[in-house]
């Protein structure tokens, strides 16, 4: 009974640092570019610390909110003293300081109770929950370009609402299943892939999005046009949290309480089908009732309705099922799948 009691109180605390982590994640907003000039360079400092925070405040309600929603609100100005309000901590990436100029890029971490309490007083809905972690396949007409996109992709975005790590492995394409991406998406601890075909010509790039998992290929969309390689990435991006936030955020609706056995064969199983639960949107109030060898028994709320939740967790890799004795059951959906 104490083991079990135990590692209930474990797998709570577990699911509350993994949603904090992801959660300071979203709030972090890196790479502000600032210059300024003043009579004194202590003066120059700050103008340049207020600048980051006002630059970052406004991407980051950007990044967790949906355009029509802003509108829909008549706006969300952000203006020097609510940036102040709203971060926490400004921290220094790069700098070059003297004479009473202050350039540099600046990292500006935000504080989410004061952020989530700015947009609900607004009535602005929003989600700050990372989608699940992708496998990014970069694939292009040629082997030149297709290393020119990847190298444009990064070999992460560990800060964005949609992270990726990208492949490392070549011979995928447009064609490529969960079979074939799952080896390569399991090493790196992704639950999903993402093929992104870069299309078109300088000046004109255009990128065909597809998400890849267990349940099989689903079309995104096909960015605007970018002038730049680099512009192509940062549409992709766009697009990909831009899918994440229609799929993630609820307008109003009341949270349904569930039950929930949960089947696994390993710890490392355990833990990966108790964060899914954690990182989800749509759910909260997760708690562990009872833990066994191969099973466990959880309770949790959840927003929308019972297809919209399968789904999600699907995208992080657990098939959800009802089973005429047990009810709703919990499952690895790559073990299920026979993927190791």
């Amino acid at each position: 009974m104490i083991r079990m009691l135990l590692a209930s109180v474990f797998a709570a605390l577990f699911a509350i640092s993994i949603a904090a982590a992801d959660t300071q994640d979203v709030y972090t907003i890196p790479d502000l570019q600032v210059d300024e000039v003043a009579p004194t360079l202590i003066q120059a400092r700050e103008q340049a610390m207020a600048s980051a925070r006002l630059q970052g405040a406004r991407q980051l309600i950007d990044k967790i909110t949906l355009s029509e929603d802003r509108i829909a609100a008549g706006g969300v100005p952000v203006d020097g003293a609510l940036a102040n309000r709203l971060s926490a901590a400004v921290d220094v990436q790069e700098e070059t300081a003297g004479a009473g100029r202050y350039k540099g890029t600046l990292r500006v971490v935000y504080n989410p109770r004061m952020v989530r309490a700015h947009l609900d007083g607004l009535g602005v809905p929003y989600v700050d929950t990372q989608a699940p972690l992708s496998l990014m396949v970069p694939l292009a007409a040629s082997a030149d370009l297709e290393e020119a996109w990847r190298e444009a992709l990064g070999p992460a975005n560990p800060g964005a609402l949609a992270p990726y790590v990208t492949a490392n492995l070549a011979g995928y394409s447009s064609y490529s299943d969960w079979n074939a991406l799952s080896p390569e998406a399991g090493s790196l601890r992704a639950r999903r892939a993402v093929l992104a075909e870069l299309m078109g010509r300088e000046g004109a790039w255009r990128v065909s999005v597809s998400i890849v998992t267990t349940a099989g290929t689903e079309t995104i969309g096909i960015t605007l046009p970018a002038s730049t390689v680099d512009g192509a990435a940062a549409a992709m991006v766009g697009l990909l949290e831009e899918n994440w936030k229609r799929a993630s955020i609820i307008r109003g609706g009341e949270r349904t309480q569930a039950k929930a056995t949960v089947r696994y064969t390993s710890l490392a199983e355990w833990n990966t089908l108790r964060g899914a639960l954690a990182r989800s949107p749509l759910v909260s109030d997760f708690r562990t009732t009872a833990v066994a060898r191969d099973g466990a028994v959880v309770t949790f709320a959840y927003l929308g309705d019972p297809q919209r939740l399968q789904n999600d967790l699907l995208q992080r890799g657990v098939a959800l099922g009802d089973e005429p004795q047990a009810g709703w059951v919990l499952r690895s959906a790559v073990s299920a799948a026979g993927i190791p």
